[in-house]
Protein backbone atom coordinates (compact mmCIF):
# COMPACT_ATOMS: atom_id res chain seq x y z
CA UNK A 1 0.00 0.00 0.00
CA UNK A 2 1.44 3.19 -0.68
CA UNK A 3 2.33 5.74 1.72
CA UNK A 4 1.62 9.14 -0.13
CA UNK A 5 1.22 10.75 -4.04
CA UNK A 6 3.95 12.64 -5.24
CA UNK A 7 2.42 15.62 -7.22
CA UNK A 8 5.62 15.42 -9.52
CA UNK A 9 7.46 14.07 -12.35
CA UNK A 10 10.72 14.44 -11.15
CA UNK A 11 12.36 10.74 -11.52
CA UNK A 12 15.26 12.21 -8.97
CA UNK A 13 12.23 13.14 -6.15
CA UNK A 14 10.67 9.52 -6.81
CA UNK A 15 14.48 8.01 -6.91
CA UNK A 16 14.50 9.57 -3.45
CA UNK A 17 11.66 8.36 -1.96
CA UNK A 18 12.43 5.19 -2.94
CA UNK A 19 15.59 4.72 -1.42
CA UNK A 20 14.09 6.15 1.71
CA UNK A 21 11.55 3.21 1.48
CA UNK A 22 8.69 5.74 1.40
CA UNK A 23 6.02 4.21 -1.19
CA UNK A 24 4.92 6.86 -3.09
CA UNK A 25 2.04 6.76 -6.42
CA UNK A 26 3.23 9.70 -8.94
CA UNK A 27 0.07 11.65 -9.94
CA UNK A 28 1.60 15.16 -11.31
CA UNK A 29 0.05 18.32 -11.04
CA UNK A 30 0.30 19.70 -14.18
CA UNK A 31 0.68 23.10 -12.89
CA UNK A 32 1.28 26.12 -14.78
CA UNK A 33 3.97 27.34 -12.72
CA UNK A 34 5.01 30.99 -14.82
CA UNK A 35 1.85 32.92 -14.44
CA UNK A 36 2.44 31.76 -10.76
CA UNK A 37 5.68 32.83 -10.51
CA UNK A 38 5.03 36.19 -12.24
CA UNK A 39 2.36 37.37 -10.21
CA UNK A 40 4.45 36.18 -6.63
CA UNK A 41 7.39 38.44 -8.32
CA UNK A 42 4.87 41.13 -8.98
CA UNK A 43 3.95 41.49 -5.44
CA UNK A 44 8.08 41.29 -4.41
CA UNK A 45 7.79 38.27 -2.86
CA UNK A 46 11.30 36.43 -1.97
CA UNK A 47 12.17 33.02 -4.01
CA UNK A 48 11.34 31.07 -0.66
CA UNK A 49 8.01 32.27 -0.70
CA UNK A 50 7.69 31.58 -4.01
CA UNK A 51 8.99 27.95 -3.86
CA UNK A 52 6.75 27.49 -0.85
CA UNK A 53 3.75 28.58 -2.68
CA UNK A 54 4.55 26.61 -5.50
CA UNK A 55 4.88 23.57 -3.39
CA UNK A 56 1.70 24.28 -1.73
CA UNK A 57 -0.25 24.73 -4.77
CA UNK A 58 0.92 21.66 -6.45
CA UNK A 59 -0.29 19.37 -3.41
CA UNK A 60 -3.40 20.74 -2.85
CA UNK A 61 -4.07 20.61 -6.58
CA UNK A 62 -3.67 16.60 -6.64
CA UNK A 63 -5.16 16.36 -2.95
CA UNK A 64 -8.48 17.84 -3.84
CA UNK A 65 -8.87 14.67 -6.39
CA UNK A 66 -7.80 11.59 -3.81
CA UNK A 67 -9.15 12.30 -0.44
CA UNK A 68 -7.98 10.83 2.75
CA UNK A 69 -4.79 10.62 1.32
CA UNK A 70 -1.97 12.68 1.79
CA UNK A 71 -0.25 14.42 -1.09
CA UNK A 72 3.21 15.72 -1.35
CA UNK A 73 4.02 18.79 -2.97
CA UNK A 74 7.63 20.28 -3.94
CA UNK A 75 9.56 22.76 -5.40
CA UNK A 76 12.98 24.00 -5.73
CA UNK A 77 14.33 27.03 -7.10
CA UNK A 78 17.30 29.47 -7.30
CA UNK A 79 18.06 32.53 -5.31
CA UNK A 80 21.09 35.13 -5.94
CA UNK A 81 21.11 37.57 -3.86
CA UNK A 82 17.56 37.79 -3.92
CA UNK A 83 17.05 37.53 -7.99
CA UNK A 84 14.85 34.48 -8.61
CA UNK A 85 16.41 32.36 -11.11
CA UNK A 86 13.83 29.66 -12.95
CA UNK A 87 14.00 26.97 -14.96
CA UNK A 88 15.58 27.57 -18.83
CA UNK A 89 13.32 27.17 -21.24
CA UNK A 90 15.97 26.87 -24.27
CA UNK A 91 19.18 25.89 -24.62
CA UNK A 92 20.57 30.01 -25.36
CA UNK A 93 19.04 30.34 -21.33
CA UNK A 94 20.60 27.62 -19.75
CA UNK A 95 23.52 29.17 -21.08
CA UNK A 96 22.36 32.73 -20.06
CA UNK A 97 21.49 31.29 -16.40
CA UNK A 98 25.10 29.05 -16.22
CA UNK A 99 27.21 32.35 -17.09
CA UNK A 100 25.00 34.30 -14.79
CA UNK A 101 25.88 31.77 -11.72
CA UNK A 102 29.41 31.97 -12.51
CA UNK A 103 31.88 31.91 -9.90
CA UNK A 104 28.95 33.14 -7.82
CA UNK A 105 27.49 31.53 -4.77
CA UNK A 106 23.95 31.25 -4.67
CA UNK A 107 21.37 29.22 -2.70
CA UNK A 108 18.78 26.50 -3.98
CA UNK A 109 15.52 26.86 -2.20
CA UNK A 110 13.57 23.63 -1.99
CA UNK A 111 10.26 23.77 -0.66
CA UNK A 112 7.73 20.47 0.19
CA UNK A 113 4.20 20.57 1.30
CA UNK A 114 1.37 17.50 2.61
CA UNK A 115 -2.10 17.97 2.04
CA UNK A 116 -4.87 16.34 2.98
CA UNK A 117 -8.09 16.39 0.80
CA UNK A 118 -7.26 19.94 -0.71
CA UNK A 119 -5.26 21.52 2.34
CA UNK A 120 -1.99 21.97 3.67
CA UNK A 121 -1.16 20.31 6.56
CA UNK A 122 2.46 20.29 6.56
CA UNK A 123 5.29 21.71 4.94
CA UNK A 124 8.86 22.58 5.03
CA UNK A 125 11.80 25.04 3.40
CA UNK A 126 15.48 24.11 3.46
CA UNK A 127 17.98 25.70 1.38
CA UNK A 128 21.38 24.31 0.32
CA UNK A 129 24.70 27.58 -0.61
CA UNK A 130 26.25 26.43 -3.67
CA UNK A 131 29.43 27.99 -4.94
CA UNK A 132 30.17 27.94 -8.62
CA UNK A 133 33.63 27.66 -10.01
CA UNK A 134 34.47 30.44 -12.34
CA UNK A 135 34.81 28.34 -15.81
CA UNK A 136 35.39 29.43 -19.44
CA UNK A 137 32.01 30.30 -21.58
CA UNK A 138 33.96 26.86 -23.48
CA UNK A 139 33.52 24.94 -20.31
CA UNK A 140 29.58 25.85 -20.03
CA UNK A 141 28.94 24.68 -23.58
CA UNK A 142 31.01 21.92 -23.13
CA UNK A 143 29.24 21.15 -19.95
CA UNK A 144 25.44 21.65 -21.40
CA UNK A 145 26.36 19.31 -24.63
CA UNK A 146 26.25 16.68 -22.06
CA UNK A 147 23.23 17.31 -20.80
CA UNK A 148 20.35 15.72 -22.72
CA UNK A 149 17.24 17.76 -23.05
CA UNK A 150 14.75 16.49 -20.52
CA UNK A 151 17.07 16.54 -17.78
CA UNK A 152 17.76 20.52 -18.57
CA UNK A 153 14.03 21.65 -18.80
CA UNK A 154 12.96 19.27 -16.23
CA UNK A 155 15.16 20.39 -13.46
CA UNK A 156 17.54 23.50 -13.45
CA UNK A 157 21.10 23.88 -14.94
CA UNK A 158 22.33 21.64 -13.08
CA UNK A 159 22.04 18.47 -12.39
CA UNK A 160 23.61 17.90 -9.19
CA UNK A 161 23.42 13.98 -9.32
CA UNK A 162 25.80 13.84 -12.33
CA UNK A 163 27.04 16.31 -14.33
CA UNK A 164 26.61 18.93 -12.40
CA UNK A 165 28.45 18.35 -9.45
CA UNK A 166 31.33 19.27 -11.52
CA UNK A 167 30.57 22.70 -12.01
CA UNK A 168 31.13 23.46 -7.78
CA UNK A 169 33.88 24.09 -5.70
CA UNK A 170 31.50 23.88 -2.45
CA UNK A 171 28.18 22.74 -1.65
CA UNK A 172 26.69 23.43 1.68
CA UNK A 173 24.06 21.75 2.63
CA UNK A 174 21.94 18.34 2.73
CA UNK A 175 22.44 16.80 -1.17
CA UNK A 176 19.14 15.52 -0.70
CA UNK A 177 18.01 19.17 -0.70
CA UNK A 178 20.28 20.25 -3.45
CA UNK A 179 18.17 17.22 -5.39
CA UNK A 180 15.08 19.00 -4.67
CA UNK A 181 13.59 16.78 -1.53
CA UNK A 182 14.58 17.44 2.00
CA UNK A 183 13.71 14.39 2.79
CA UNK A 184 14.94 13.83 6.29
CA UNK A 185 12.25 15.91 7.69
CA UNK A 186 9.81 14.26 5.25
CA UNK A 187 10.58 10.98 7.08
CA UNK A 188 10.09 12.74 10.59
CA UNK A 189 7.01 13.89 9.50
CA UNK A 190 5.89 10.87 8.45
CA UNK A 191 6.94 8.34 11.21
CA UNK A 192 4.98 10.69 13.70
CA UNK A 193 2.03 11.05 11.80
CA UNK A 194 1.13 8.06 9.65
Amino acid sequence: MFKLILASRSKVRKDILDRNNILVQVQPSNVDEDPIKQSLLGENASPEIISKNLAELKACKVSQNNLDVLVLGADSVIDLEGELISKPRNREEALSILKKLNGKKHNLVSSVCISKNGSMIWNHTDKASLTMKKLSDEELKEYLSKIPDESLYAYNVYQIEGEGKKLFLKIDGDKDTVMGLPIKKIQEYLDHHT
